[in-house]
């Protein structure tokens, strides 16, 4: 790899700055290879302004999109992408479930029920505005796909464990919908790839594109 190279790296839902999975790239990708995370907003609205301008501040190499980060990563355009455990469902079920929010005492159980670990991580505070602001910001996203005549590179990587596969939040086949055949890499983990997973997979998969 020839001179120095930046990772962006969009953490999921209640993620942030510590996040687990840059913390490993970071330990094992070595010196040459920048990984900047910030923690951005919940509202999806907020955060595409937050993340769109960090991506021009530090002009990345390469954008890696965890979970529901993954819609915020593909809105990039321009870029190659790495996706860990897309879900790509989940700002559909947020966009038609925000009205139950208007039912007393459901964001307060919502906001007890999903709070991140203590540290450097994003506020979740599930209310109606925020949670139908993900209709906009999905659409826009869905339109920097093969599907819709991206030129982007894209690839994702799906835990056969994966709990949420269960639901649809996660979802092969919406993936291939989007991004088509032979974009994909599926491991034996679960939805949060296991450490074993980062250096056997994802990490050399980094290095193949920021060669």
């Amino acid at each position: 790899m020839a001179g120095n190279k930046t990772i962006l790296y969009v953490h999921g839902m209640g993620g942030g700055g510590d996040s687990r999975i840059p913390s490993i790239l970071r330990d094992n990708l070595g010196a040459g290879i920048r990984v900047v995370i910030r923690t951005y907003d919940f509202n999806p609205r907020i955060a595409r302004s937050q993340i769109s301008a960090w991506a021009e501040e530090v002009g990345p190499d390469l954008i890696i999109g965890e979970s529901m980060g993954a819609t915020h990563a593909i809105a990039l355009r321009g870029y190659p992408h790495l996706l860990v455990s897309p879900s790509l469902n989940a700002p559909r079920y947020f966009n038609a479930l925000a009205w139950i929010t208007l039912v007393p005492g459901v964001t307060s159980f919502l906001d007890r029920h999903y709070r991140p670990k203590e540290g450097d991580r994003q506020p979740l505070h599930f209310t109606r505005d925020t949670l139908s602001e993900w209709k906009p910001v999905l659409r826009d996203a869905m339109e920097n796909t093969p599907l819709n005549g991206s030129s982007d590179d894209f690839h994702a990587f799906f835990g056969t464990r994966d709990h949420y596969r269960r639901s649809g939040v996660v979802s092969v086949r919406t993936w291939k919908k989007y991004f088509g055949e032979g974009t994909w890499t599926s491991y034996e983990g679960s939805h949060f790839m296991e450490e074993e997973y980062i250096l056997s997979l994802l990490i050399p998969k980094i290095r193949s594109i920021l060669k």
